[in-house]
């Protein structure tokens, strides 16, 4: 999911309205709501006394052991709700955690100060720990590299990703924080910027950040994912994200680039729309947290640094000083690098959509699939390749469109066109779908891309080749193309078993479209192509 943007760079229209009900569906899931709710139901969002409603960046979701403790230590018990922080400033802004949530507790408040419509529902916020953004590095490239972790620069490492020795990860910055702020850390360092970063900054480091983002060769909405994939491909060379999230991460050297990192400081805020005695229950929260107790138990429990003066940072975090970069100072900034990274610095998307068309798609499904990829064309980026591939008893058709930047409506039309154009029939060939899908990518393009494959079925497999059969066939691609992960789509009567096993054979990941809606399931894959 993403944050909106409205910025003189953006190239073709982004859905607001579609984007925030992504995010409110989201949120849905994740406070264990269903789809369908019997009217005597309690609302599982509902205030309920002696409880906080709180909607939190999705890594603290390692705060659990803490937030017992709290419970125990003050009477108050923490009820989180986890979401990408840029879709938490959106649904902030557009007046949609009014009455929903007591508290916000984001990995920073930087870009929420960026948003007035935002930044005016919180009336107060308190750091409670940090992490700065940080490089892990295998240990055995960094002695290829001949590197001193204390003297890395962020041009050093740009110079090993020019000369073909340094390849990473790092999560889409539209979604993550920790991409955001990994984003902005490499702009800062490379346009030499000594405030806040400019338009002129960013077109400054341009040409010197399309170098640095060929070394990506990982992308993801979640920083979990991106740790799973990073060690079952085992061929990419590091991992940029915030420092706390790679110490968790078994075989990596962690280093802080001493020319300069960004931040998160985790801010506990309270909002606007609560009453006295809500405020005072986030106060005494805070301030449980920022115990000696406490802040012990964060660093040693999640590798956040204390913000209390008393309390020394956790074993392993290294202790000397490095420079914060500055934070871009404007929205129009800040968007505007967002835009530049999708559009011009990142590899592009090459992603192959293979969907049930089957006969029992026929009505309100396949309306529902054909209204989710046309809201979904306003979101593909420049450059980016779709295929689309419609099943029944077997393939329907294959067809390719390429967002091109000198014309990339004639692409999205072409999209819209096809998906017009899709019919319902047939039986549910899955396996045999897939395998087509795989050999229509073909070998040695993936080097260039994110590639991957997205499956959308409401059903179980019926015909074709079974599941046995593509196990065998996937064992039998190259290297190049079991890299390529499926994201299966749970989607009406479809079998989570079957499509459980697709995702961790490949190495993707289950969206449950079951319990939120299909649209929303699209867009929350995007953070991975």
């Amino acid at each position: 999911m993403r944050h909106t943007r409205h910025t003189q760079h953006t190239r073709h229209t982004r859905r607001p309205g579609r984007l925030l009900a992504v995010a409110l569906t989201a949120v849905a899931l994740l406070a264990g709501c269903t789809a369908e709710k019997g009217t005597d139901d309690p609302d599982p969002n509902a205030p309920q006394p002696g409880t906080l409603r709180v909607l939190a960046s999705s890594e603290l979701s390692d705060m659990t052991p803490v937030l017992d403790r709290i419970a125990g230590d003050t009477g108050v018990r923490i009820r989180p709700t986890y979401m990408g922080t840029l879709d938490a400033v959106e649904m902030l802004a557009k007046g949609k955690v009014d009455g929903q949530y007591d508290a916000l507790w984001l990995s920073s408040n930087d870009y929420l100060r960026l948003r007035p419509d935002a930044a005016k529902k919180v009336v107060s916020e308190t750091p409670v720990m940090s992490s700065p953004v940080a490089l892990g590095v295998r240990t055995t490239t960094l002695g290829r590299l001949g590197w001193k972790p204390d003297d890395v620069t962020w041009s050093q490492i740009e110079q090993a990703v020019q000369d073909g020795r340094l390849t990473y990860g790092m999560t889409d910055p539209a979604r993550s924080n920790s991409g955001f702020a990994t984003l902005v850390s490499v702009a800062s360092a490379l346009s030499g910027a000594q405030s806040a970063l400019t338009d002129a900054d960013v077109t400054k480091a341009t040409p010197r950040l399309k170098e640095f983002f060929k070394g990506q060769k990982l992308t993801s909405g979640s920083s979990g994912w991106l740790a799973a994939a990073y060690e079952r491909r085992g061929n990419v060379d590091a991992l940029l994200n915030y420092e706390s999230v790679l110490k968790g991460i078994p075989g990596l050297t962690v280093i802080r680039p001493k020319d300069g990192v960004v931040t998160a400081d985790y801010p506990l805020s309270s909002l606007a729309s609560t009453n006295a005695a809500t405020r005072e229950d986030v106060r005494r929260v805070t301030d449980a947290l920022r115990t000696d107790d406490l802040q012990r138990l964060i660093t040693e429990r999640t590798h956040r640094r204390p913000v209390v003066a008393s309390v020394r940072p956790g074993p392993g975090l290294e202790t000397s000083r490095r420079r914060e970069l500055p934070f871009p100072g404007s929205r129009s900034v800040a968007d505007g690098l967002l835009d530049s990274y999708e559009n011009e610095l990142r590899r592009p998307s090459r992603t192959v959509y293979v969907l049930d068309t089957s006969g029992s798609m026929e009505g309100d499904r396949l309306e529902q699939l054909k209204q989710a990829l046309a809201d979904l064309t306003g979101d593909f980026r420049e450059r980016e390749e779709v295929t689309l591939m419609p099943f029944g008893s077997n393939v329907k058709s294959v067809a390719t469109h390429v967002v091109d930047p000198a014309d990339p409506k004639a692409g999205l039309a072409g999209i819209r066109e096809e998906t017009d154009a899709l019919s319902a029939e047939g039986d549910t060939a899955i396996y045999t779908s897939l395998e087509k899908a795989y050999e229509h990518l073909g070998a040695g393009r993936s080097q260039d891309t994110f590639t991957s494959i997205v499956l959308m079925t409401d059903g179980e497999n019926t015909t074709g080749d079974e599941a046995a059969d593509f196990d065998s066939f996937y064992a039998g691609l190259d290297r190049d193309r079991r890299e390529t992960p499926v994201f299966p789509i749970l989607f009406g009567d479809s079998d989570r078993s079957e499509l459980e096993h697709i995702a961790e054979l490949t190495g993707g990941r289950l969206f449950d479209a079951q319990e939120g809606s299909l649209d929303g399931a699209f867009e929350e894959i995007r953070g991975y192509q």
